[in-house]
């Protein structure tokens, strides 16, 4: 399968019209569409301490980010702040896990997850986030003992989302950040 460079994949997504800018379209594209990785590599930042966020491309209407794993990194469960998502993995494999709530209370920030599906991304595989589904974790497991890197696209770019610890039952808004921009590390981040 010919692989396509990151800027081609970013000018296609941006000639799908609005109306059709939905999940079963941009899903269709980034599946017919595998990341030629020497292309991604300027967006790729390493820490052992944490997942690095790189965004790569954003406007109004999306936002493109390499979000790279070491070994054994895991994100926390979060939703997308009710937007879309999609991504790739063109490099290792990643393991994501959905989650449906079964006990909420806002006013006290109680919040009981049960897991549900999960699914394996590798070799350019798409996968997207349902709206009617939202609240997943992603992991690189330890045992697949690789680094990896997955391309994420959310539709419409937001900087907080929603937060769970399963440990104690709770939820919170959190504020996101990227650790580099267009290439370069954002100041204040060590890497």
């Amino acid at each position: 399968m010919n692989r396509v460079t990151i800027s081609n994949l970013i000018s296609g997504l941006c000639e799908i019209p609005d109306e059709e800018f939905v999940c079963e379209t941009v899903y269709d594209y980034l599946s017919a569409n595998p990341i030629d990785t020497d292309t991604i590599q300027k967006y790729m930042f390493w820490s052992d301490k944490f997942y690095t966020r790189n965004l790569i491309y954003k406007d109004e209407r999306f936002e493109m980010m390499a979000i790279c794993w070491e070994r054994g990194q895991v994100s926390r469960v979060h939703n997308h702040a009710e937007q879309r998502c999609w991504m790739t993995v063109p490099i290792g494999r990643l393991k994501g896990q959905n989650f449906a709530v079964e006990a909420m209370d806002e006013t006290t920030g109680f919040c009981k997850l049960r897991e549900t599906d999960s699914f394996e991304l590798a070799e350019c595989l798409a996968a997207k986030v349902e709206l009617e589904e939202p609240i997943h974790q992603i992991l690189n497991l330890a045992e697949f003992d690789e680094r990896a890197v997955s391309i994420h696209i959310y539709s419409k770019p937001f900087d907080t989302c929603v937060s769970y610890c399963r440990d104690t039952d709770t939820f919170k808004t959190v504020k996101l950040a990227y650790s580099s921009v267009d290439g370069e590390l954002c100041s204040g981040i060590q890497l």
